[in-house]
């Protein structure tokens, strides 16, 4: 995967897990920063997190909700997180934020940071059509947990660890259908679309910045491979 378009789905955990994680993005920019420099490109797309779920609580407390209206304030949630990982890339960064995944910005700029598109669309389904438009053939979701699970561990104690996984079994455990705010390793239409595609998505913990170098550098890495 040396020197290619590193398509990277930043979960909004990671940026805004209730407050803003700073020491996580200095580390993280470092990392981008420094990996840009073999030639490497990247872009990041942006989830929503604690801003995202600050605001979709105080609404839903206030008057009754479309999906559509909690999805646009989520999507405004990832908007404004893209523009402050943006800018916190300064120079390296193309200057505007992509909220269109099917528009390909002519730059040479090496990362492009990418937001929320539309209602229906996760940072996921984004993401995996950013990969679409850029040609690039993996998606590596950055989340909080180190592997994605045969079920869920916060529910079940004997929940098993997925290293390796086809398209086809991993979308058995996600099902077919996407609901705002859904807690799934990665969304059930993006992953339909990535099948598609033929991409390979690679879910791993972002916090981890040494092993998403080993990603970026083709070592050995911990997460879990979809193909």
């Amino acid at each position: 995967m040396r020197n290619n378009i590193f398509i990277l789905s930043l979960g909004g955990s990671l940026i805004v897990p209730g407050e803003v994680d700073h020491e996580f993005l200095k580390a993280f920019v470092a990392l981008i920063r420094k990996k840009t420099q073999t030639g490497n490109r990247f872009i990041i797309v942006c989830g929503g997190g604690g801003v995202n779920k600050l605001y979709n609580q105080a609404a839903t407390k206030t008057r009754a909700m479309t999906n559509d209206e909690l999805d646009w304030i989520g999507i405004y949630a990832t908007r404004y997180n893209a523009e402050f990982i943006r800018i916190l890339f300064s120079d390296l960064a193309y200057g505007k934020v992509a909220a269109n995944p099917h528009k390909k910005f002519k730059t040479k700029k090496p990362v492009i940071i990418g937001a929320g598109y539309m209602p229906g669309w996760s940072s996921d389904y984004d993401a995996v059509y950013l990969a679409k438009t850029y040609g690039a053939k993996t998606v590596v979701n950055l989340s909080n947990i180190d592997y994605a699970y045969d079920k869920d561990p916060k529910t079940f104690p004997d929940a098993k660890i997925i290293e390796n996984i086809s398209w086809t079994d991993f979308r058995k455990i996600v099902g077919n259908e996407w609901k705002p705010r859904m807690n799934t390793p990665f969304d059930p239409i993006a992953s339909k679309e990535a099948q598609k595609l033929k991409l390979k998505v690679i879910v791993m913990n972002g916090k981890n910045i040494s092993n998403l170098e080993n990603l970026i550098d083709g070592k050995d890495f911990k997460g879990t491979i979809v193909s």
